[in-house]
């Protein structure tokens, strides 16, 4: 059994340097993302660069619900929520439903996946899936 926790430990923190790299390099994504935004708003001459900078800005947004759900795996103790998964996908057809103009129909199903997406959301949140077991163990004490 020794053998199998100093394992874990070594994975463990493998895990979580891989984990620290992964952040780094998000957040270097992050800035290179801002100074591009920023120097294209500053020498703004055609519509075409307005596009490129709304690009950079939701690929920007979705950067940041990356990095925030690292934070959070880390301090879920090496657990992702489903919370950040749903958002990440929210923010990613969101994405391409304001960049790509498709026809009607490409808009109106990247619109109902949204929809499934915050449903879903909504389902979970019904159901208590986003809150800890601890609350619950709290409450079977008391009775």
């Amino acid at each position: 059994m020794k053998r199998f926790d100093s394992f874990a430990k070594v994975v463990s923190l493998i895990v979580d340097l891989m984990l620290a790299v992964l952040v780094i390099v998000v957040l270097i994504a992050m800035a290179t993302a801002i100074y591009d935004i920023f120097t294209h708003v500053l020498t703004m001459s055609s519509m075409s660069e307005l596009y490129y900078v709304i690009e950079e800005i939701a690929t920007w947004f979705i950067l940041l619900e990356v990095f925030l759900m690292l934070l959070r795996y880390v301090k879920e103790g090496h657990h992702v929520p489903v919370r950040y998964l749903i958002l990440i996908g929210i923010t990613a057809v969101s994405r391409k439903l304001l960049l790509e103009h498709g026809g009607g129909l490409d808009a109106l199903m990247l619109a109902l996946a949204i929809l499934i997406l915050v449903l879903d959301l909504f389902l979970l949140e019904k159901v208590n899936a986003f809150h800890t077991h601890k609350s619950s163990e709290k409450e079977k004490d008391l009775f």
